[in-house]
Parts: structure tokens; sequence; C-alpha cells
């Protein structure tokens, strides 16, 4: 029971990887504020992990791209719990595919909005909480986009890279207040979201990268339980001080990490970095 007498905040609770985050922090005892665009849906998830484990589980409709409504999220999360531990930014669009040129520019700032600052402006809400607490701990979902250009839908990965970088700025910010920030990619995921690349026109995302995905459905993809387990582990006394890294949660071994403390601290290792010819292996430009 790894997070026994916790209280965690999910965003985009309602189904796929939220769902399944959702499911496993109760499993490990959290008490959970649930939360999505989607009321029905994500009370059918708070009202299923209620009867299964029996802990405090509570739904309510945030829109994350609107800060009104994520502030009526956080102040009804301390009304119903009066704490929060921990934070877990999952929500997220793909926004349009195509052209920049030729993308809704509405859908393409929405993207952006919904990914990005509906990342960073839940974090602002409870950083002061937490701050009051000398401890917390805040997981931001990644992707592939964070560190892979994608052509055809830049919105997506302008927002993760970028949410990536804030993880790592915020972390910085907040290590000697005891708060551990950190980044998961949890890997390409086969959910409604990979299904909406699958509906997409080749021209609009890239036939190759169309067909990379289509492989990667038929295989099954991912198990959601991958990240779901190293959200659990980050929001766990298990990562006490690990903060700052985007963790990709099928290759990484988080678990050791804490085991090499001194050389992760304040380095370069498991973060967005800028690639110079010497790191790979070439002997031009400077160092």
């Amino acid at each position: 029971m790894k997070l026994k007498g916790r209280t965690a905040l999910i965003t985009g609770a309602s189904q796929g990887l939220g769902a399944e985050i959702a499911a496993q922090f109760a499993a490990e005892g959290a008490s959970l504020m649930l939360c999505a665009r989607d009321l029905a849906g994500v009370q059918a998830v708070a009202d299923r992990l209620a009867a299964q484990h029996g802990g405090k589980v509570v739904a309510m409709r945030c829109d994350v791209g609107d800060p009104n409504s994520v502030d009526a999220l956080v102040a009804e999360t301390f009304d119903r719990f009066c704490q929060l531990d921990i934070l877990v930014n999952n929500a997220g669009i793909y926004g349009p595919m195509g052209g920049i040129e030729e993308v809704n520019w509405a859908e393409w700032v929405q993207a952006i909005n919904v990914n990005l600052m509906g990342t960073v402006y839940p974090c602002r809400a409870v950083v002061p909480a937490m701050k009051a607490r000398g401890k917390g701990k805040i997981i931001n979902l990644s992707g592939g986009g964070a560190t892979n250009p994608l052509p055809g839908i830049s919105a997506y990965a302008a927002s993760k890279a970028a949410s990536v970088r804030f993880t790592e700025g915020l972390a910085l910010e907040l290590k000697s207040f005891g708060i551990d920030v950190n980044a998961v990619a949890p890997g390409a995921l086969a959910t409604r979201m990979m299904d909406q690349l699958l509906e997409a026109a080749p021209k609009a995302a890239g036939a190759a990268f169309l067909e990379r995905m289509r492989k990667l459905k038929n295989s099954g993809g991912t198990p959601l339980s991958v990240g779901a387990k190293c959200c659990v582990w980050l929001a766990s006394d298990d990562s006490n001080g690990i903060t700052g890294k985007l963790v990709a949660a099928q290759w990484d071994p988080y678990e050791d990490f804490p085991a090499h403390a001194a050389e992760l601290e304040g380095g370069d290792i498991y973060t967005l970095r800028r690639i110079v010819p010497k790191d790979r292996g070439k002997t031009w430009g400077k160092d």
C-alpha cells in the first residue's frame, strides 16, 4: 500500500491511461479526486474504483484548459480531502493534423492550451499548498512528441516538449521545498488517441507514421499498466529526491534511480538536451 493515507488528483481520468493510473493508485491505498470533461465517464471510473477498493474516490467535471474550471477543481479537492499529496497531469489531446499552413488555427491553439496550459496551470494551482506542507509529488505525462519531431502533428509535439522543459524548470524551483516534479513517457498506447491517428488521412500525419501506428495498434501497443506503474513509483516515497527527469516507463530502470542519485543530481541524464557533433562521435564542431 505505497500510497496509503495520500490524496491524488488525476486529470483526464475517464478512460485510457488516466483510468489505469487511478486504478493502480486506488489499489495502493490512495484517496482520489478524478476529473475529465466527460463527467459521466469519469464518474463511472470513480464508482467502480470505490466499489473495488473501498477508498474515497470523487469525480468532477473539469476542463484543464480553463483556469476557472481548474480553480474550482482544486478548491473542491481541498474541501473534500483537506490535503493534496500528488498531482498527475494526464489530460491531453492530439489537436489538428496536417501542415501548419493548412490546419485549423483555433484547433492548433486549443491543443497547446489543453496540453501545455492544462499542465502548467494545475501545477500553479496546487504548488502553494504543497509548499506549505513541505512535500508533494507532481507527475506530468509526456509522450513521443516530446523527444521526436512529428510532422503533421505539430501542436501535440510542441506542447509535449514544452511540458517536459517546464517540468525540468519547475523541479528546480520546488526542490528546496521537498516537492518532486517529473515527466513520464508511457510508450505508444493503444487508446482512443491512437485510433484518432489511424483515422487521419495519410497526408495529414504522413503515411510512414501511420503505418508505424498501425503496427503498434495491431501488436497491442505498450500496456497501460506500464506507465501507470511508473506513476505509482514516482508518487511514492520510493522516489523521494528524484526530480526533474523525463522517465520512459517502458525502457528506463527507474526503480534503480535512487542508487544513482548522486549521478542524477543536477545533471542532464534523463532530460531534454541539445545534441552536438561530439555526442555522436564526430570530430567537427566545438565541444
